[in-house]
């Protein structure tokens, strides 16, 4: 998404909330001059391709005494 300085200022909150789950780009006379994003979205994104990894029937205790034997 891309948005004015101009907006931004407007509507600061708004953009903030929007940049945990995208890359909002801020332009300034046409020109890209900043971009808010998620600092931690790599690890948002490895936590999604992680669901659905184990049955849902797994229990915590299960799921850490396969990974411990895995060690």
């Amino acid at each position: 998404m891309s948005i004015t300085a101009t907006e931004l200022k407007k509507n600061l909150n708004k953009y903030l909330m929007l940049a945990a789950t995208e890359d909002v780009y801020i332009t300034q006379y046409g020109k890209v001059v900043a971009k808010l994003s998620n600092p931690f979205q790599d690890r948002v994104d490895v936590a999604r391709s992680l669901f659905g990894i184990l049955p849902q029937t797994t229990t915590y205790e299960e799921a850490m005494d396969e990974r411990a034997a895995e060690l």
